[in-house]
């Protein structure tokens, strides 16, 4: 039987992928430090539906403990690992820089060294379409250059893959990074666009719409994004036997690693996802228009060839299916 450690597992796309995994009759073991960065009891009701259920084991701890984890990977020795604990969003690493270091840094490095220890045979892991910072070509390729991250969240992603293939290549650690592009759905984090338009709309409070409305995202519905990783993780990476160091090519590697998009690949404009809201609650937004805010891009697109060549897997759930499972979860969850 399969055993995976998966971190983040109260985390909106950790839970997901943990009910995946145990509805496959599969183990896993869920760490999560349920730290109040959005509201504890969303993700005690996440861990709640996973609690109790056959192969599932919960460790409260913190990544960023580094004996915590040595100790969790020389018990446990989870034969795979998805790394999705980390501090997310990229307004908040503004103003609170050393939540990321903490977390996405030292706490990878310290998922990086048990998995060196603990001879895991595939360590896959969270990127982020933010990596892609100033690159205005599009739609994003892992083969493009991302050296110009525009936040702080968005260059510990960057640290994240730079870190992973530093010990895929000293230690022969197979290890996958997945960069997702704006995760929806279900159980979705309160603090992401979509949960924060929805609970303003119903209470008829504004909503702020920034860059007036015009910036198009890659919206991503989280049962792709799950499905996109248990196909990459039933795959380790592999080295690449063309890979050339006069000519490199940033998602693969002479050792074992690769990098991945996933994302819709069809791209939804602000101002549309708001008409679908509305729509879909029967009730107009109110709007407050505002530039474009420090550390955000105007579009992001995901190039996903590489993710079909290799996993024969494409995402593909439409917009306005997804948000209407959304609201319909939402309104049952809240009770509004």
């Amino acid at each position: 039987m399969a055993r995976t450690l998966v971190t983040g597992a109260a985390g909106f796309i950790g839970f997901h992928l943990a009910e995946r995994l145990l509805e496959r009759g599969e183990e896993v073991i869920g760490l999560d430090n349920l730290n109040d960065y959005y509201d504890v009891r969303l993700k005690e009701a996440r861990l709640e539906c996973l609690l109790g259920r056959p192969g599932f084991q919960f460790v409260k701890g913190d990544l960023a403990d580094q004996q915590a984890v040595a100790d969790l990977f020389e018990c446990e020795r989870p034969p795979r690992v998805v790394n999705l604990a980390a501090q997310a969003g990229v307004r908040y690493s503004l103003t609170n820089p050393h939540a990321y270091t903490n977390s996405n840094i030292v706490g990878f490095l310290n998922v990086l060294e048990g998995s060196r220890h603990g001879a895991v045979e595939h360590l896959v892991f969270a990127s982020s379409s933010s990596v892609y910072g100033a690159n205005t070509r599009l739609p994003f390729s892992v083969e493009d250059n991302v050296d110009h991250p525009l936040s702080l969240y968005a260059a510990s992603k960057k640290a994240n893959e730079l870190m992973a293939h530093s010990y895929a290549h000293l230690y022969d650690i197979p290890c996958t990074g997945l960069r997702f592009f704006n995760v929806y759905g279900p159980w979705g984090r309160p603090d992401a666009a979509l949960s924060r338009f929805t609970a303003a709309m119903l209470e008829d409070r504004p909503i702020d719409v920034y860059n007036f409305g015009h910036h198009r995202r890659d919206f991503t519905y989280i049962d792709d994004i799950v499905e996109g990783i248990v196909r990459v993780l039933d795959h380790p990476a592999r080295a690449n036997p063309t890979w050339r160091g006069d000519a490199p090519d940033p998602a693969s590697s002479r050792a074992p690693y690769r990098l991945y998009n996933i994302g819709n690949h069809q791209p939804v404009e602000l101002l549309y996802l708001i008409e679908l809201l509305e729509k879909v609650l029967g009730r107009e937004a109110r709007k407050n228009f505002l530039p474009m805010q420090p550390g955000d891009v105007a579009d992001t697109v995901a190039d996903v060839s590489a993710l079909e060549r290799d996993m024969d897997f494409v995402p593909a759930t439409p917009i306005e299916e997804g948000v209407a499972r959304f609201v319909a979860w939402y309104r049952e969850y809240y009770g509004v």
